[in-house]
């Protein structure tokens, strides 16, 4: 297995930030040279992953702008050496506000792949010995019109149907079925659709978290999973992985009276899936970190994310 090291510890001080809003014409604005200040919430599930992004002291023209021509949003952040997207989607709602006397803000409120959650559809026909992978095309085919493309497909196998299947109505329930009938996990992540295992990850170099990488405190086991925070790392994907050192993880107490429940294990080369992300960043303050949750490999015990979330 390759491994992946976050930024070196010597550049972790240059940071890094992107912040263009775009309209349906390709035509976009950059406001990373404003004081941008950010929270971005994703998680493995398919409810649209979320941001809430504000800008600082922009001019009037340009929040006119914001507001009246522009639909779509990317925020890329990190370090000089470790630089990229953490958050693209459409924007929801812009509204401005006063911080005091003197600065102003305009916050972009943004989620991903909502269009194609609550408007796309499917009306069409299957014969006999459709595969899930033949209903997931059906469903992506429905996506891609909402504007969310084709990400990471993982096959997932399984019997073709023994007769005819028709599929009509929302293309996220079709997908649910189709993915659910085979052990995946389905979620759109950054402009795309993300089709995993359950009990996989995505392909790619594991991340490793030390304190000479990034880590900040120390890992603990909750009966949620594996909480892990450190500095803002544009590599950490939902679905991908993570390795730590085992013996920085501050083990859960268990409650004696709750003896039917038992926490997610720590995994034993200490490779774990993350499940919930969230990225909080002041380009001219303090925060600029990455909250992760996240379940060891070998771990297929843990709830459903979205009755924890």
């Amino acid at each position: 297995m390759t491994e992946q090291k976050a930024p070196e510890a010597g550049r972790q001080w240059l940071r890094e930030c992107s912040l263009v809003v775009a309209g349906s014409n390709g035509q976009g604005l950059e406001l990373g040279e404003l004081r941008v200040v950010f929270k971005v919430s994703k998680g493995a599930v398919e409810t649209p992953n979320s941001a809430e992004i504000r800008v600082y002291n922009p001019s009037e023209a340009t929040a006119n702008s914001i507001r009246r021509e522009f639909s779509q949003v990317v925020l890329q952040a990190g370090y000089q050496g470790g630089f990229g997207i953490i958050f693209s989607g459409n924007i929801r709602q812009v509204r401005r506000g006063r911080e005091n006397g003197t600065d102003t803000w305009l916050e972009i409120i943004a989620a991903d792949g909502d269009w194609a959650y609550n408007y796309a559809v499917v009306n069409t026909t299957l014969a006999a010995g459709s595969t899930p992978a033949d209903r997931m095309k059906v469903c992506q085919g429905a996506f891609s019109e909402k504007g969310v493309q084709e990400g990471h497909m993982t096959d997932p196998g399984g019997n073709g149907l023994p007769r005819g299947k028709v599929m009509y109505g929302m293309a996220r329930k079709h997908m649910r079925d189709a993915v659910g009938d085979s052990g995946c996990e389905w979620s759109f992540q950054d402009g795309k659709v993300q089709v995993v295992k359950a009990s996989g990850y995505l392909p790619g170099e594991a991340v490793v978290l030390t304190h000479e990488t990034g880590l900040i405190g120390t890992p603990e086991q909750t009966n949620e999973g594996i909480k892990v925070r450190c500095l803002l790392n544009p590599s950490l994907r939902i679905g991908g992985r993570i390795k730590l050192d085992n013996k920085s993880v501050q083990q859960v107490k268990t409650d004696l009276k709750m003896r039917a429940l038992y926490p997610p294990r720590l995994d034993h080369d200490g490779l774990y899936r993350i499940l919930r992300l969230d990225f909080v960043g002041d380009t001219r303050g303090n925060d600029w970190y990455a909250d992760a949750l996240c379940i060891g490999l070998d771990d297929t015990s843990y709830l459903p994310l979205d009755m924890v979330r």
